[in-house]
């Protein structure tokens, strides 16, 4: 019976590794090139998705900006609220000089890399302050939230609704902004301004904002300081208006003259504008004032004289002046 050949067992070095055969380096192995090409789109697919929706933030107004204070271009609008005070302002410089700004402006986007400001001119004026007073990097630039209104109404909605949140407006004030929007073509007529920038008020609140209105139209400039003039005595105001155009302008003469230094002595000469004019006593049928307080009356028989002024030295004087004539 012919034996069977045994197989010897295959060596390790023939597969590679083994001490038989010399080592060579291994090669890495890579992912097919597809893999690559599949990675990359997955990778600037994802980047243009983070683009996107940081473009779709900034452009609805959902990503806080840095823009430099020189962009800002803060008369694009009419400015509803009047200059504030020097402590009001000096409160927000001192918060923002140790807290930073803690609330974006509001802007819209102009030609050239200018923006208008819509809401926040406080803050930017505390900024431009304080840059002005440190010259430190950190003040050159302000937080904002770009915003797209469709039209200029919607702007000045924005602002004025803006501005009734954060610090309120006097009743000056927003008369003067709705006529300031009339007179720019964003409204047709007061009306329709009234109740395109303050329609959320209640119909009460319009109402007086609607009689501030005639008097701002008579005293905007006149006035050094409006936006503290009070709700009763602007009203005040309104009443003498229709009643007597011709007093306020008269009122309006005395405060350009005048030029009062103190909010006190500017709401004096408008209540004693506004002081009912003393009575003038009324004298019996038939007198007549021949001087103050000296009247007289003629009769088919006679004179008759009477008045405060008919004195005991005059009664004689008169007396004797008809002896001897």
């Amino acid at each position: 019976m012919a034996k069977r050949k045994r197989l010897s067992p295959a060596r390790m070095g023939i597969w590679g590794g083994g001490e038989d055969t010399p080592e060579t380096p291994s090669a890495p192995i890579s992912a097919p090139p597809i893999a690559h090409v599949a990675g990359d789109a997955s990778a600037v697919a994802a980047l243009e998705e983070v683009t996107a929706e940081l473009d779709r933030a900034r452009i609805e107004g959902r990503l806080v900006q840095s823009i430099d204070l020189v962009a800002i271009e803060e008369g694009y609008l009419v400015r509803d609220r009047l200059l504030a005070g020097d402590d009001e302002l000096q409160a927000l410089v001192e918060s923002i000089r140790s807290r930073g700004q803690q609330t974006p402006i509001e802007v819209v986007a102009l030609q050239g890399g200018r923006f208008g400001l819509i809401s926040g001119w406080r803050r930017l004026a505390a900024l431009r302050q304080l840059l002005s007073e440190t010259g430190d990097a950190q003040f050159a630039t302000v937080k904002a939230l770009l915003r797209s209104p469709e039209t200029a109404s919607d702007a000045y909605i924005a602002m004025v609704e803006e501005n009734e949140i954060r610090v309120g407006l006097s009743y000056f004030e927003r008369a003067r902004i709705a006529l300031k929007a009339v007179e720019q073509g964003v409204f047709e007529d007061r009306r329709a301004a009234l109740q395109g920038l303050f329609g959320s008020a209640s119909r009460a609140r319009r109402s007086k904002i609607g009689s501030f209105m005639p008097v701002v139209a008579e005293l905007d400039g006149a006035l050094r300081f409006p936006a503290s003039l009070t709700e009763r005595l602007g009203l005040k105001l309104a009443k003498t208006l229709e009643e007597s155009k011709s007093l306020i302008q008269g009122l309006k003469q005395t405060l350009l003259r005048e030029g009062p230094e103190t909010l006190e002595a500017e709401q004096a000469l408008i209540a004693s504008a506004l002081a009912p004019a003393p009575k003038v006593p009324t004298s019996p049928a038939g007198m007549r004032e021949i001087k103050p307080g000296l009247s007289v009356r003629e009769t088919a028989t006679g004179l008759t004289l009477s008045g405060p002024a008919l004195t005991p030295e005059l009664k004689a004087r008169v007396l004797m002046w008809l002896e001897e004539n």
